[in-house]
């Protein structure tokens, strides 16, 4: 198996990891959880992505080529108007899309972009295209979740009315093995895929026709 594939495969590991993780993190919370299909405020504003995020992103656009091409190609043109306008302001590599390290600069350059919208979401549904394959952050933002131990907050709209300790009781963590810090070395040391960088810079180098 080539490392690439190698890797995805446990990333599917650990997509299903986190998966159940969230899953019972929404059934402790029960009717606190205000996510829903159209309530986009989460898919506003660009964030730092891991470059397993990119290639899980990378991959999924593949398969919407072959599943939906019209919808991948709206994807792949949403993704390059916005990173030709993030372009004059981004913070990092504007050839590889890697940020820079420096987190003062990355923070100005989040608070220039404003709300621009993921180029994977489709503006007229509030559906994500690329749902299955969407980032950690997305996966995990909404429900209180932690990551061995550290608790890393919640959307404001949940748990209107929620105690602290009943809050604190619905949360868990969503990688408890380090999986994802796994796979990244892993990616790095294989590929030299280092870094952070942003949905829209991983999507905007795609082809614009279907993998043969």
């Amino acid at each position: 198996m080539k490392p690439l594939d190698r890797i995805c495969a446990g990333d599917r590991t650990l997509v299903r990891i986190v998966d159940q993780a969230m899953a019972e993190a929404e059934r402790r919370s029960g009717a606190w959880i205000a996510c829903r299909l159209g309530c986009t405020a989460c898919c506003l504003g660009p964030f730092p992505i891991t470059q397993l995020d990119a290639l899980r992103l990378q991959r999924g656009l593949e398969q919407l080529w072959q599943t939906d091409p019209e919808r991948a190609k709206r994807v792949v043109e949403r993704a390059r108007a916005e990173t030709a306008r993030l372009l004059p302001i981004f913070a990092g590599d504007p050839a590889t899309g890697v940020l820079s390290e420096d987190e003062q600069e990355q923070e100005r350059f989040f608070e220039r972009a404003g709300d621009e919208p993921c180029p994977a979401l489709d503006p007229e549904t509030g559906a994500c295209d690329l749902y299955a394959s969407r980032p950690i952050t997305c996966r995990t933002f909404g429900p209180a979740v932690r990551v061995r131990g550290e608790a890393l907050g919640h959307c404001e709209l949940c748990y209107q009315g929620a105690e602290p300790e009943q809050i604190e009781a619905c949360e868990v963590d969503f990688d408890p093995d380090g999986v994802e810090a796994l796979l990244l070395a892993e990616l790095e040391s294989a590929a030299g895929m280092r870094g952070q960088t942003i949905v829209a810079f991983a999507l905007a180098h795609a082809s614009e026709e279907p993998p043969r």
